[in-house]
């Protein structure tokens, strides 16, 4: 997840599923939908996008260490990871 406006890397994850996975239950959804109110309530501009990487490796593991390794290192702050260096966003 991707705000343009900043520009910002919001969130990473991975998923085999992107459809199923973001129509349950997600926590990234609700810090999204605060971050729109804030940028909102305070006028600022945000363009808020998500991309897939379709050739992400097909092994579960492969995906999973790609994912903690661009958590690390673009230090998205949607991500529990970097909770300690951002806080935990709107929580």
């Amino acid at each position: 997840m991707i705000d343009n406006a900043m520009p910002l890397l919001l969130y990473v994850g991975e998923t085999r599923r992107s459809g199923k996975r973001w129509k349950g239950e997600h926590g990234c959804k609700q810090y999204l939908d605060s971050y729109h109110s804030l940028h909102h309530h305070y006028g600022l501009q945000r363009e808020v996008s998500i991309a897939f990487w379709w050739d992400a490796p097909t092994d579960r593991r492969s995906r999973q260490e790609l994912e903690l390794n661009l958590i690390w290192k673009w230090r998205s702050p949607f991500n529990k990871e970097n909770w300690e260096r951002w806080g935990q966003p709107f929580g």
